[in-house]
């Protein structure tokens, strides 16, 4: 009885969140169309609102920028044409590609270019350090603009080609204007594809258009780089938020793609030859494991470095995400495995010697910290497995070693709601949350949680005057060998800090119907380039 129940609420389900799917069945016999589920509901638009993944995905459809990535995370120039440096390193000139046009059939010019890069740098947070730096752009015409920096800075054209954060999405004049706190109210672009809100079901359905006006660059697609060939005729978002349904909605040929399945869905769809399984990103994501720095044990460094030596990475991954080491790897590079930054120096205490020589080295910093039996409060999300999973192994290394520990089981909105709360653990604060971010996004000193800036770094607090002049300095240093030294530097320090520590890094896939070709392996969903049979 109570399958059968399940079997009906799924069937209800599926019809409800497919409830478009005749259109787009009509709608194939005179185009193309990919029906698509995203990882989560698009609630916000405005792609300088919000970091989260479907909002990155939607405007990087509707939107260009003068800058992009290739698979490497190296910045290609997208709109921009050319650009030169003045010799002082403080005036840089950029000229737009020719005949660049927004989806209202008006043309982009310099004037649409500054105000929606000021806009950007309201909310970014490297287009606000980036900001900090600049004394004005100016319009040379239509198609050039300067940018002059009050002083040199090393992360200029890094920072115009983001990804992985808010995208500097260039928009119309009329729209850049808009105040940084108010989201804009019409999404006009010069992207690949158009949106026509009149489709647009809140929770259900979105439809973008292929761009016929599109002008793309000449070169290969790579990522968010090269050229952008649209080869259908529609994308159809189709928000299924219960994971087996979306599953069977792809094996029934309903859907075309499910962005992020869970991998307890993996067998199953790996059983279905119309079916692709593929590593939707090369970078993943990487697992974070906050300590609160304002209260004991873990306002003493030592018992931060603690944590450090009970970190048995291999046992998160195998509990959090699967048993396949296929599906993750060990990663101790606070800046991502496989990033232009990716670095290992100063974790190497943390990993020599063996498990017990750890648990030894633990318990005696615990010991030096003054630790004297308080529980650490953990907070347990249980509503999401991986952190479930990561909260429980590690207070079971805790208890190995002798220390007390109170793990709060709670749904994630309310640790997001708590871990914001500076009171003490046994007043409704807390001693250590998990979490996770893209790899794309966590893959340098600035954007990831290194700031030790005290009550103005994120959640935990860490204060350290030292790293927070290393990670400025970084930022300004324009000769490439001088800026590596110093990541390696705060890199080193931050590990001796003890300020945050990953768990390891792991890959979600993707799951496709395998008549579609194309399908980028990306940190962002791109539909350009992929072909439908």
């Amino acid at each position: 009885m109570r399958n059968t129940l399940r079997l009906i609420a799924t069937a209800l389900l599926l019809s409800s969140a497919l409830g478009a799917a005749p259109a787009a069945v009509a709608q194939t016999a005179g185009g193309t169309v990919i029906r698509y589920v995203p990882q989560g509901d698009l609630r916000v638009l405005d792609p300088i609102w919000t970091t989260g993944t479907v909002t990155q995905v939607f405007g990087s459809m509707i939107y260009d920028t003068l800058f992009a990535r290739d698979g490497k995370l190296e910045v290609q120039p997208q709109m921009a044409e050319t650009w030169s440096v003045s010799p002082d390193g403080l005036t840089y000139r950029f000229t737009m590609r020719p005949r660049l046009t927004f989806h209202d059939g008006t043309p982009v010019t310099s004037k649409d270019v500054i105000p929606s890069l000021e806009r950007w740098g309201k909310r970014d947070i490297m287009g606000q350090r980036l900001f900090q730096s600049v004394a004005k752009l100016e319009a040379i015409d239509d198609r050039s603009f300067t940018l002059i920096l009050k002083e040199p800075y090393g992360l200029v054209i890094s920072s115009l080609g983001r990804i992985g954060g808010l995208i500097p999405a260039i928009m119309t004049e009329r729209m850049a204007k808009t105040d940084a706190g108010t989201q804009v109210p019409e999404h006009i672009g010069s992207g690949p594809f158009t949106y026509d809100p009149k489709e647009w079901v809140p929770g259900s359905k979105i439809v973008l258009r292929k761009n016929a006006k599109y002008v793309s660059r000449p070169e290969p697609s790579d990522w968010s780089a090269g050229n952008k060939i649209v080869n259908v005729d529609r994308v159809e978002w189709l928000y299924i938020p219960d994971p087996s349904t979306a599953a069977n909605a792809l094996i029934a040929n309903e859907v075309d793609m499910v962005e992020t399945p869970t991998h307890d869905m993996i067998p199953l769809l790996k059983r279905n030859a119309g079916v692709t399984i593929q590593r939707g990103d090369p970078l993943g994501n990487v697992g974070t494991l906050r300590p609160n720095h304002l209260y004991p044990p873990f306002n003493n460094v030592k018992a931060r470095q603690a944590l450090g030596y009970l970190l048995e990475q291999e046992d998160y991954l195998r509990a959090s995400i699967s048993s396949d080491p296929n599906d993750w790897k060990v990663c101790w590079s606070l800046f991502v495995c496989g990033s232009p930054n990716d670095t290992l120096v100063g974790s190497e205490p943390y990993t020599t010697g063996t498990r017990a020589e750890r648990d030894a080295k633990a318990k005696k910093l615990f010991e030096e910290a003054g630790y004297k039996g308080e529980p650490i409060v953990i907070l347990q999300a249980t509503d999401f497995p991986i952190f479930s999973a990561a909260s429980l192994v590690l207070a079971d290394s805790l208890k190995r070693i002798g220390v007390k520990v109170d793990v709060q089981p709670t749904d994630w909105n309310s640790v997001l709601t708590r871990r914001a709360v500076r009171k003490p653990p046994a007043e409704g604060g807390w001693n250590i949350f998990f979490t996770s971010g893209a790899g794309v996004s966590g893959g340098d000193p600035f954007t990831n949680p290194a700031s030790t800036a005290c009550d103005k770094a994120w959640f935990g607090w860490p204060c350290d005057a030292e790293i927070e002049r290393l990670r400025d300095a970084w930022t300004r240093e324009i000769d490439t060998k001088k800026q590596r030294e110093l990541l390696e530097t705060v890199h080193r320090k931050l590990y001796e800090h003890g300020t945050w520590y990953t768990y390891g890094q792991w890959f979600p896939p993707i799951a496709f119907r395998s008549n579609l070709s194309g399908v980028h392996n990306s940190s962002v969903r791109y539909f350009w380039n992929v072909k439908k049979s």
